[in-house]
């Protein structure tokens, strides 16, 4: 025992043990007046001893105050390496983007805080019971970001740094949140891809492919050892972490052209300090969060969503960022309005035609590229401001005849030989392409509230000659998705069948994100043949017939809660008309209407196997209870405070406490 303490504490003594008591703390003296002393809080004076004992020079105090958040994870060396690894690539180098805004800001005479709430990667926790933190860690993180940044009562305005699939949610939801601030921005980024290897989605699926012989172990070896070519940023295609990134920009809420920056280069750099100049410049106008966002740049976010092609993750994120901000929360009717009108303008991963990666976005102009084609339909309020301090319109007057514009994208062309009309393609080539607009919304006796599925990811294939899919199969029904994993690498799941997952959804394991089947399925030569059905959710880069967030969820009493195995589903989704239905029409040999099959499923008890996760954390019960009593997931899975409280008063009379 004596040996394991010492081989612990160390057995020599050392210069440590040297203790010094006192010290003689910062040189010179605080800008004290005599009306800070009678007037100020002591809260502000306490502040600036503790801001000269940290070592900002008691001269330079009367600087106004900006706070950077990011999320940042890991610990990296002087030179990058790591001396303790983050969650992932995304909150890996944003560090120094805080550096290179704090920079900026101290040089025009700024005084710059900043804080930290890390995030977790959902690429890292698929399959995994840490998924089952993924979707509630967006609401908390946004609370905590919120509660940092009245703790500190002498800030004038916020920068946000974040990248990734719930970090950036968060941060633009506590953004949005403090309406009466000046806010900015500032996205992360992407990783690049490798010279010779595989984008960050594909790798995921290497499990699945080794196991039905499409991959050997060296080769699945090799190709996971180079996917995340570049130490920094987010995933390499249209997930959810890129598709958070150009909703912020697209709702005016970063500089423009921030979206989708290769981590780590100098135009990545540059976007940091453009941001700390834009935040000066807003609190110096007297410009706020509520002048940003608005009802308005919100429709534009959803129109650039849909011009996109992004993740249908942010059907969740949009919705709360409205709330948070006290907007008008988007309907699935609006949704759907806003999908037939807008036409899918780029062509990237994981949607294709062309398989561009995310940087080749950013190259072809990402974001204001976009725009300039959707202005020419009408279909953006260039009137709202953004946080340049100038409008929508104004800023896409700056970039059409940018040089940056110019240099980007004759770039693209000359260095790496890809046209980028290719990549951001003008209305009339989409339209010769044929290519649908994003998202369908079915609805049926399975999901009478409504569910959802990237119609544009459906592999043409296995459509009919009106670019129609229909599929009439069996169903092959699991509680638990490992259990489905498990059925699609070892021959339980054929050509043909409809898997159904339920049980997975807020209630059952915080909703969480299903990669692992849609990958596997997208990847293996029957998949296009297989239709996914779930009450939980899909990443931002799954593809094909995956129909998620069916509502209600099965342990809120939703009909997908009783389905079976053998139940015949018929799917239809018209990626023309973007309509679609999802029904239970028979059991056995029996064939019925989807009127009958309501009926039918109306007098079923639930499946015996469906109870929340073993595992679900307490934490996640309680995130669950509280967005289900506030609208739910149609309504972003929010905290809605009122309607919580009304829930909790009720529930406290019918109890009889006092």
């Amino acid at each position: 025992m004596y040996e394991q303490i010492m081989a612990i504490m160390g057995e020599k003594e050392s210069d440590c043990f040297d203790i010094m008591a006192q010290a003689p703390g910062a040189a010179g003296r605080l800008p004290l007046t005599d009306d800070l002393l009678r007037n100020a809080p002591s809260g502000d004076l306490f502040g600036m001893s503790q801001n000269v004992g940290m070592g900002w020079k008691p001269g330079e105090l009367n600087g106004k105050q900006f706070l950077i958040l990011s999320t940042q994870g890991g610990i990296r060396n002087e030179d990058g390496s790591p001396a303790a690894l983050g969650y992932h690539t995304g909150h890996w180098e944003v560090g120094l983007l805080m550096k290179a805004a704090a920079e900026e800001l101290s040089s025009r005479g700024g005084i710059p805080f900043a804080g930290y709430v890390s995030d977790p990667c959902d690429g890292r926790s698929q399959g995994t019971t840490g998924m089952f933190d993924s979707l509630p860690y967006r609401n908390d993180a946004a609370l905590v970001f919120r509660r940092l940044i009245r703790s500190l009562p002498t800030r004038k305005g916020v920068i946000g740094v974040a990248t990734c699939d719930k970090g950036l949610p968060a941060m633009m939801l506590a953004l949005a949140g403090m309406p009466q601030l000046p806010g900015v921005i500032v996205p992360g980024g992407v990783t690049l891809p490798p010279v010779d290897g595989e984008d960050a989605g594909k790798i995921q699926t290497i499990g699945a492919r080794y196991v039905s012989g499409e991959l050997s172990l060296e080769m699945a070896s090799e190709l996971g050892c180079r996917a995340c070519a570049t130490p920094g940023g987010g995933c390499q295609f249209l997930g959810t972490a890129a598709t958070a990134q150009v909703v912020a920009e697209a709702m005016g809420m970063t500089v423009p052209h921030a979206a989708l920056a290769p981590s780590g280069q100098p135009i990545w750099f540059e976007m940091a300090r453009q941001s700390a100049r834009a935040l000066i410049n807003m609190e110096s106008q007297g410009m706020r969060m509520a002048d940003i966002v608005t009802d308005a740049s919100v429709r534009n976010a959803m129109t650039v969503h849909a011009a996109f092609g992004g993740s249908t993750n942010l059907l969740l994120h949009i919705p709360a960022i409205a709330h948070a901000a006290g907007l008008t929360v988007p309907t699935v009717q609006d949704w759907i309005q806003v999908n037939k009108n807008v036409p899918r303008l780029v062509s990237a991963l994981p949607n294709g035609p062309i398989f561009h990666p995310t940087i080749r976005v950013f190259q072809a102009g990402g974001v204001p590229e976009v725009m300039l084609h959707l202005r020419q339909l009408g279909l953006l309020d260039e009137s709202v401001p953004t946080v340049t301090g100038t409008s929508l319109g104004e800023v896409l007057d700056w970039w059409e005849s940018s040089e940056r514009r110019h240099l980007m994208r004759k770039q693209l062309k000359e260095k790496d030989g890809i046209d980028p009309d290719s990549v951001i393609m003008s209305i009339e080539h989409s339209q010769r392409l044929g290519i649908s607009s994003t998202v369908t919304f079915p609805t049926g006796n399975i999901a009478p509230e409504g569910s959802v599925i990237k119609s544009t990811s459906i592999d043409p294939t296995v459509l009919d000659e009106q670019g129609v899919y229909r599929h009439r199969g069996r169903a092959k029904v699991f509680t638990t998705e490992r259990e489905a994993i498990h059925a699609i690498k070892t021959g339980g799941v054929l050509a043909g069948d409809v898997v159904v997952l339920l049980g997975r959804g807020p209630s059952g394991t915080g909703m969480e994100e299903t990669y692992q089947l849609t990958s596997a399925l997208k990847h293996l030569p029957f998949g296009k043949y297989v239709s996914l059905i779930t009450d939980a959710r899909f990443s931002g880069v799954s593809t094909g017939a995956c129909i998620g967030h069916v509502g209600p969820e099965a342990l809120a009493g939703g009909p997908i809660g009783k389905l079976r195995n053998g139940d015949l589903i018929d799917i239809v989704v018209d990626r023309g008309t973007l309509e679609g239905s999802v029904n239970f029409v028979g059991e056995g040999e029996t064939e019925v209407s989807p009127e009958v099959g309501a009926l039918i499923l109306a007098q079923r008890t639930f499946h015996p196997d469906m109870r929340p996760d073993e595992a679900l954390p307490d934490d996640t019960r309680l995130w669950a209870a509280l967005q289900s009593v506030s609208g739910g997931t149609w309504r972003g899975n929010v905290y809605d405070v009122d309607r919580i409280i009304t829930a909790l008063e009720a529930g406290k009379k019918t109890l009889g406490w006092s």
